[in-house]
């Protein structure tokens, strides 16, 4: 198993994340927007270190054996809160830990039930659906997602 580390974006370089949040098969499965530059991301961290303050919400790097590998968290959404996780391709088999971190946060955060939307580019996962309160098409953006309203306390119980 590789070692996870969860780092603030405040101790993470732009410059480092900049190539991760850029790399064109990650953004396959992201809304829409154009691509990060110096500035922007530099931007961009600070608003998720804005929301990382918010109550209710954990915003963090991800370190996969001690290099950055993208980001993830618990932010607000316009029904609750929501479930991000953004990695580089070459750290896609780390998904489901990361998952198991930020249900983690939740409960500890005193969540009953966090959103995880996924883009249309992505299947349907069984095993998120058997634990989702309900599954749901949304549209963000412009774009479809399938979302899983998943109950904090059903992810422990089984």
């Amino acid at each position: 198993m590789n070692k996870i580390e969860f780092v603030s974006f405040s101790q993470t370089d732009p410059d480092d994340l900049l190539p991760i949040v850029n790399e064109p098969t990650l953004r396959t499965h992201l809304v829409d927007h154009p691509l990060f530059d110096s500035a922007s991301i530099r931007e961009w961290m600070n608003e998720k270190i804005r929301t990382d303050a918010l109550p209710g919400c954990r915003v963090r790097a991800v370190l996969i054996d001690g290099v950055l590998a993208g980001w993830c968290g618990i932010q607000p959404d316009d029904d609750g809160f929501e479930i991000a996780i953004v990695i580089s391709k070459a750290f896609w088999g780390s998904g489901i830990a990361i998952f198991a971190s930020i249900m983690e946060w939740a409960k500890a955060l005193g969540h009953q039930e966090v959103m995880f939307h996924l883009l249309e580019t992505r299947p349907e996962y069984r095993a998120l659906k058997r634990k989702a309160n309900k599954v749901q098409k949304t549209q963000l953006l412009g774009r479809s997602f399938t979302t899983y309203f998943i109950s904090v306390d059903k992810w422990y119980a089984e």
